[in-house]
């Protein structure tokens, strides 16, 4: 119950401070258009589509919501928990992570209105509040990968931290196993659609300064990779105080280096058919914000094309959470739509929001 009640003061702030989204400050490429795909969602964070197209929200208090196919008002569909920022949906079950467990809901589409009781899949996750929220997906080999980011700001993690494991959650009781080390916080981690190979993003440490280290987009195309935390960052800045026990040519670089503290929280590749050609296959990227930087920086939706190139690029596509110092929103999750739209949640402002393409 402490560990609940934990996260109580937090949730209240959110709802206190929910005001309504200013979407005409938000800046996209020609063509484009947000609206407003579902408000009063407190704290939204991880975002996953059900087979019906309803649309669960994790959050970092206690609730998980549910929003209609089309949006419109979400419903909370289960309370009382342990900052369940992780959502997966497999096999008509809805997966939720919270901090030290993950719990599933059978059948929840046909249940919004009286959800089951959940049936608890493991219940031995690290507990540490230090970067513990759990991010989930099922990967394209069926096995339920979760986020484990390591419980400091820098630290040498024990084997069960700074990692992403996998499970097999078909069985009664499911081990995990660990697919790639060296991941100091990863909140967001997709499969290219085309080879099947994990892309994740990590966040770089904080207290060396504005533009050191990058967040990172990492390439993982097999298992036991390791990228480099908490002896390298950015793939070639030693860490002040672990870099002189390895080098960094030991650990495996990024794919491409992001903005200095941006947050890079939740990604996906984009599989629609509705959006121009240059951001097909792309990986859209939400950045919550930096927090400890001079001048701030993040809180915009990024893009990363060209996977192919040394350099893939790497530039803004909607921007204006930010204005000036002041950030009235935080992107957290993306995720496309049936219909080829984005969507994108925003925990502070309590909002998940629709970007689609309207131009030609």
């Amino acid at each position: 119950m402490i560990l609940r009640l934990v996260f109580l003061p937090a949730l209240l702030a959110w709802a206190s401070a929910l005001a309504a989204p200013r979407l005409d400050e938000i800046h996209l490429p020609e063509g484009f258009r947000i609206t407003l795909y579902a408000g009063d969602v407190p704290g939204a964070r991880s975002l996953a589509l059900g087979s019906r197209g309803t649309l669960f929200i994790g959050s970092h208090g206690g609730q998980v919501y549910a929003v209609p196919p089309g949006g419109g008002k979400a419903r909370v569909i289960a309370r009382g928990l342990a900052a369940p920022h992780g959502v997966a949906f497999r096999d008509g079950a809805l997966y939720v992570a919270e901090i030290g467990r993950i719990l599933r809901y059978d059948g929840i589409e046909a249940r919004l209105d009286d959800p089951p009781r959940p049936t608890v899949i493991v219940d031995d996750l690290p507990t540490e509040r230090h970067h513990g929220l759990k991010t989930i997906r099922f990967g394209p080999d069926g096995l339920l990968y979760v986020g484990i980011g390591a419980p400091c700001n820098v630290c040498e993690p024990d084997s069960d931290h700074g990692v992403i494991a996998r499970l097999d959650v078909s069985l009664p009781q499911p081990k995990r196993e660990v697919y790639a080390r060296g991941v100091r916080n990863s909140v967001g981690f997709d499969w290219d659609p085309r080879t099947g190979d994990l892309w994740f993003t990590d966040n770089g440490r904080d207290l060396m300064g504005d533009d050191v280290p990058a967040d990172e987009l990492d390439h993982a195309p097999r298992p036991g990779m390791n990228f480099g935390f908490p002896y390298c960052h950015q793939g070639n800045a030693p860490d002040p105080q672990f870099g002189r026990m390895h080098a960094c040519s030991e650990f495996t670089p990024p794919a491409r280096r992001l903005g200095p503290h941006v947050a890079s929280l939740g990604m996906r590749f984009y599989t629609g058919a509705k959006f121009p050609e240059k951001y097909r296959g792309a990986i859209f990227i939400a950045e919550h914000g930096s927090w400890n930087r001079s001048r701030k920086i993040g809180y915009r939706v990024a893009v990363v094309s060209d996977l192919q190139n040394e350099t893939p690029t790497y530039e803004t596509f909607a921007q204006g959470w930010l204005q000036g110092e002041d950030a009235w929103g935080r992107p957290v999750d993306v995720i496309v739509a049936p219909d080829g739209a984005l969507l994108v949640s925003d925990d502070r402002a309590g909002a998940v929001y629709r970007i689609d393409y309207a131009g030609r």
